[in-house]
């Protein structure tokens, strides 16, 4: 690591094909991880339910079946799986059925390369720019997941949660205690929320996988972490929802997952949060 941080010649681009890579594998997690739990919850349903069984074939799992065409199940060749690039030469199609492939492969692989980028510019090759990318990948598979389906899974939230206090063990970003009041001040600021719309209305206005992401980015951000978090979210939620309600026809009751909001406030506040609050104390003329 040590050599990596004295030759960023190397280090950069070798953390760049890193990000392609795993945003490659976070695209199959983003893409197979929810039809993995409805299966699963299905079968839990009929046990639990006493019902006769159904022969249903599992979805492909995660890591053990190969990538393919979603369109003709083509299975692709090494050189039709290389993130980013085969995207790019194959002109966003299949190279057998010329059925077009979604943008979404290329766009997670990117931004997961460019988070990744960030967190070792930031950190370092070490423990903590490790850390960092691996906080960022598991925003980006949570996030792509709440788009597709408004699920926010407990397999990602609630390890993303423990990595958190474990990293804090060992003060890699901030000591023990700060991160364990933030995981409790995430989850118990948003159940508040949900708790007091739900009296108020008899509807609930958020799903509770939204409580568990704040604990999870509470966690690795601390308890001064969590306001600003929720502050900055709400924000680039009104934005870019108003936006997305505008260009679909949408009223404002339907629903926007509201995951990735949290997920892009909770990352910036992870990397700069120290200076977005110092910034905001000089400007109210508090420091």
């Amino acid at each position: 690591m040590a050599f990596l941080d004295q030759n960023p010649a190397l280090g950069y681009p070798l953390a760049a094909g890193l990000g392609l890579m795993v945003g490659s594998f976070l695209n199959v997690v983003i893409l197979r991880m929810p039809r993995r739990l409805e299966w699963q919850w299905k079968r839990d349903a009929v046990e639990i339910l006493e019902q006769p069984e159904i022969y249903d074939p599992p979805p492909p799992g995660i890591v053990v079946e190969p990538s393919h065409c979603p369109h003709c199940k083509h299975r692709l060749s090494w050189y039709e799986n290389i993130p980013l690039f085969s995207w790019l030469i194959q002109g966003g199609k299949c190279r057998h059925c010329k059925a077009p492939i979604s943008p979404q492969y290329p766009l997670v692989e990117l931004l997961t390369c460019l988070l990744t980028l960030a967190c070792v510019w930031k950190f370092g090759f070490g423990w903590q720019g490790f850390g960092a990318a691996l906080f960022s990948c598991f925003l980006i598979a949570l996030s792509g997941i709440d788009l597709r389906t408004q699920l926010l899974p407990d397999q990602l939230t609630l390890p993303l949660m423990w990595l958190g206090l474990i990293a804090s063990t060992d003060n890699l970003y901030m000591p023990a205690k700060p991160a364990l009041l933030g995981a409790i001040a995430g989850y118990v600021s948003l159940w508040s929320v949900w708790w007091l719309f739900k009296q108020l209305t008899g509807k609930e206005g958020m799903g509770h996988g939204d409580f568990k992401l704040l604990a999870a980015i509470g966690a690795w951000t601390g308890l001064k972490g969590i306001l600003p978090t929720i502050l900055l979210s709400s924000l680039v939620g009104a934005v870019i929802g108003s936006i997305w309600l505008a260009i679909k026809g949408r009223d404002r009751a339907t629903p926007i997952p509201f995951g990735p909001y949290l997920a892009i406030a909770g990352w910036i506040v992870f990397m700069w949060g120290e200076q977005l609050i110092d910034a905001y104390m000089r400007i109210a003329g508090l420091k």
